[in-house]
Formats: C-alpha cells, structure tokens, sequence
C-alpha cells in the first residue's frame, strides 16, 4: 500500500463520517426542542463544514482552502457568541410577558415567591365623641 492510496482510504472515511455527522446535527438543528439545541447544532454544522473543507483541501492539494477554513471558523465562532448573547439577553425583554411561537401575548410569566399580597395598614377606628363618652362614665 502506497501513502496515496492510504490518503485516498482516509479521505473516503473522512467523507462518509463527516456526511453522517452533518445529517445528525441537521436533524438536531430542525427538531431540536429549545433554542439552545438550535444553536449548538449551526455551531456544530460550522465544524463540520471546516471538515469537509479540510479534507477537500487534502485531496485536491488546493491550499487556498485552509485560508477559508480558518475564516469560517472564526466567523463560526462570532455568530455562537451572537447567539449565546441573545439567549442570555432575552428573559430581560418584556419583563415577565410570554409570547407564543406566532408573538402572540400569552398569560404572564410570574414567580410565586415574589407574588406575596401587599400589606395594607389597618384603618385607625373612628374616636368616639367626647360627649357620649361621659355618658357611658356615669
């Protein structure tokens, strides 16, 4: 077995585990049940797209692809910053509203320890008038 014919093996494997990997995570980025899941999926498609760059670059000798790879590592990893900012930033808007996946305004988001009922002062009772009092004295 020659090298090239161990890079040619290696490359084909290299594929083949990538284009699994690519299907998996794309499922988990479109049935995913949160937001997060989303998110860490793009951020895994990212890496994976870097692979097949990488291995593209390997097989056709083209440098020039590393150079994208790298970009787009780095432009991967800004966009999951992005996103772990707005996820992080977005219980603060609306302040305690809830919406539905259409934006429709659904029942408020309330927290039960912080809904304790507002104390009321106690009237004062009404003071008697002076006369009646020196009525009940005698």
């Amino acid at each position: 077995m020659t090298p090239d014919m161990i890079v040619d093996y290696a490359s084909v494997f290299a594929l083949l585990a990538l284009g699994i990997a690519f299907l998996l995570t794309v499922y988990r980025a479109v049935v995913g049940p949160t937001l997060p899941d989303r998110i860490i999926a793009l951020d895994m498609l990212v890496g994976i797209v870097i692979g097949f760059i990488a291995v593209i670059a390997l097989r056709s000798g083209y440098t020039l692809y590393i150079d994208i790879a790298i970009s787009l590592g780095l432009v991967g990893f800004l966009a999951t910053v992005a996103f772990a900012r707005f996820i992080l930033a977005r219980g603060k808007v609306g302040d305690g509203e809830a919406h539905d996946f259409r934006g429709i305004r659904a029942e408020p988001v309330t927290q039960p320890e912080l809904e304790k009922p507002p104390r009321q002062a106690k009237a004062p009772k009404p003071a008697k008038p002076r006369a009646s009092r020196r009525k009940e004295a005698k």
